[in-house]
Order: C-alpha cells, then structure tokens, then sequence
C-alpha cells in the first residue's frame, strides 16, 4: 500500500509548482496555490489525529484520503483554471489528516511500539521505491506527451492503491496499540490532553521539526520554477531525475535508520539528517549545474531518511501509554504543514525579492537553528524497555 500510496502522491508537491509554472504562473501564484494546500493540510492533521484514536477503522480512513487524491489529480489534469486548481489542492490538502495518520496507525496496530523501529524503516522505503519509479514515468510522460499526463496517471494509480489497502486484514490491527495505549486495564485509557500538555519534550522536537520543514519544504520546488523558467531541454526529465535521486536514497536508507536507531538511539541520527540539510541549501546557493543540484538532492535523500522516519519514532517513544499517538502525530504535522506553508509563501517572494543567494543563504540559517536547538535542547528518547 506504501508504494502505490507513493505512486499517487509523486504528481504533487515539486510536479505542481513545475506544471503551474509551465501554466505561466508567476513564482508568487504558485507559492500561494501552494499555500493554499499546506494550510488545507493544517486544518485537517489535528482533528484526522483524533480521528484516528477514535475510529476503529482505519483501513476505511486510508481509502476515503486516497479517492480524494484521485479527484484532485483529475482536476489539475482536465481543468486547470485558477478558482479549480485552488480547489484540487485544497482538496489534496485535506487528505493530510486522514491517509497519514492512517498509516501510522495501521502500522503500529499491527506490530507494535517494539517493532514499530523496522516496520517505519520499511514503510518508508516503499513510499520512496514508489515516488522514484513513479517521478520516472512521469518526467517521461510530461516530456513526450503533456504535462496534464502527469496527474492522469496519478489518478489511475489510486486503483492499485485501494487493490492493496483491501488485502490487510482489518482483523490484525490492534486498536490498542494503533493509538500508543497503555496495556491490560490502562488500554481502553486516554491521556487528558492537558496533561500531554505537560510534556517538554514535545515542545522542544516541535520547535525542531519545525524550523527543519520550513527550510526544507521550498528547496525543490524553488529549483522546479528556476527549471521551467529557463525552458531548458528535457526540463521534465530534469526535474524528474531530481526528484527520483533522493527517493532512491531514502529506499536504501529508511531501513537502515529503522534498524541503527535501535542500537545508537534516536539523537545521533537525527543531527545527522538535520545537519546535512545546511550543506544541501548552501550547494542550492552557489551553483544550478546539473552535478552539484544531483550531489544535493543525493544529500536530501539521507537527510529525508533519517528525519522522517525518526519524526515517527520520536512521537512513538514520546506517546508510550498515552492512547494520544495519533492525535500527537497530527499535531507535529500540523507544525510541518504550518512551516511548509509559510515557506512557500514566504520564499516565493523572498526569492522574487531579494535574489537567488539570499533567498538560499536565510533557508540555510534556519536548518542551522534547527540543528542547534536539537543537539542542545533534545534529550535521547529511545526507552530502555519497551511496554509491549
């Protein structure tokens, strides 16, 4: 279900931001029509989080998100006006809260907090086969036949997403567990929300998080409008090997941090992901040859591996016996998506502004911030014991 999940969602995000710029958006249209769908993706992650805990079925959660990313991906493909694809990505947006968190639970309902190290590595992997592979054919389809291709096939690949969301057996997945819960009497228990409000921890990887996305979230499709702007050859193929880099990266890694951050812990990792991220900016900054765009995008794929798996595990370790694992989980995101659309607005003008180096040199500081903050603020979170 990760891959083909991953299959569907590859047309958005820097797909997007390239397709409107082809359009004849400006840089400001875009990273508004952009903002628009991260802020759709705020307003859905907290209240999809408590759904989540709330809703024995998951599997159903999952395949309501995925039809809603279907008609979007029509939308921009057959009627690309400015009110409808503000629509298609309102729309898009809102699956934030419901196909994420749905994940997540299933995944943890289905193996536990002991497992759950593994079973995100693996997730992840998948998720990032599929973007690669898909990020291919699409660059390919949007080469040689139209760009509106790009999203025609995103919508046909929500069939063989839904095929394989069907073969989990609802049976196996563990309410308990799916929501971080406590074990014997404590698991049918919730933690109040204001005693989850209690937890430093929480603030510290947030404010983390944060700063992390907000630097991250424009870099690509920054790169993307610099692409179809210069109407450079093969400009679709370009971006797609941009993409696909670092999604082969991840399908390496994701695994790996899974299995490693069980031996040297969460932290180490995690700095590693953080501090990659200022590199990658500043190579952003200072060249726009094919090379040094390839050696960033090879860097973002560690830097992604280890920073979202991790995010996962953080919120697991953090949650343990909670029975809030998912509405945390959309709060964090709620962050990320919050960061990411302050970035796209925001460095959609700074770049148009400002300049080029500028515009890259204040990312850049914001991962730094990142990485300080974490290296002083963030204890380990990896238990000693695990409950289950």
């Amino acid at each position: 279900m990760n891959f083909f999940l991953a299959d569907v969602q590859t047309a958005f995000g820097a797909f997007v931001a390239f397709y409107l710029a082809d359009l004849g958006w400006s840089k400001g249209q875009v990273g508004l029509a952009l903002t628009v769908g991260t802020l759709a993706g705020v307003i859905s992650q907290i209240p999809g989080g408590a759904l989540a805990d709330a809703l024995r079925w998951k599997r159903a959660l999952a395949a309501i998100g995925i039809g809603m990313i279907c008609v979007s991906a029509l939308i921009l493909a057959l009627m690309p006006s400015f009110a409808l694809v503000f629509f298609a990505e309102i729309l898009h947006g809102l699956t934030a809260g419901i196909v994420t968190p749905a994940i997540a639970a299933i995944s943890l309902g289905l193996v536990g907090r002991r497992a759950m190290s593994l079973r995100t590595g693996r997730n992840y992997r998948f998720d990032a086969a599929g973007n690669a592979l898909t990020a291919g054919l699409m660059g390919l389809a949007g080469q040689y036949f139209a760009k509106s291709a790009i999203f025609l096939g995103s919508a046909a690949l929500c069939i063989p997403a839904l095929i394989a969301l069907s073969r989990i057996r609802a049976d196996e997945i563990d309410y308990a567990r799916a929501r971080n819960a406590g074990t014997g009497k404590q698991a049918k228990s919730y933690h109040r929300i204001f005693d989850l409000g209690k937890n430093r921890n929480l603030y510290i990887f947030a404010a983390c998080v944060f700063l992390f996305q907000f630097a991250d979230a424009s870099l690509l499709p920054i790169v993307g409008q610099n692409l179809a702007q210069s109407k450079t050859e093969y400009a679709s193929l370009l971006m797609a090997g941009l993409i696909v880099v670092p999604q082969i990266v991840v399908a390496l890694l994701s695994p790996w941090v899974g299995y490693y951050s069980e031996k040297w812990g969460r932290k180490p990792l995690l700095l590693l992901g953080f501090g990659l991220e200022i590199t990658r900016t500043l190579l952003f900054a200072f060249s726009a040859s094919l090379p040094i765009l390839l050696i960033a995008q090879l860097l973002g794929g560690i830097s992604a591996a280890a920073v979202t798996v991790l995010t996962i595990l953080v919120i697991t370790d953090l949650t343990t016996g909670t029975g809030r694992f998912n509405l945390v989980r959309g709060s964090v995101g709620t962050l990320i998506a919050i960061a990411a659309s302050i970035s796209t607005t925001a460095t959609g003008f700074i770049f148009q502004e400002l300049g080029h180096w500028e515009g890259f040199l204040i990312l850049a500081a914001a991962s730094a911030i990142a990485t300080a903050l974490l290296w002083a603020a963030m204890p380990e979170t990896m238990p000693a014991k695990y409950l289950d």
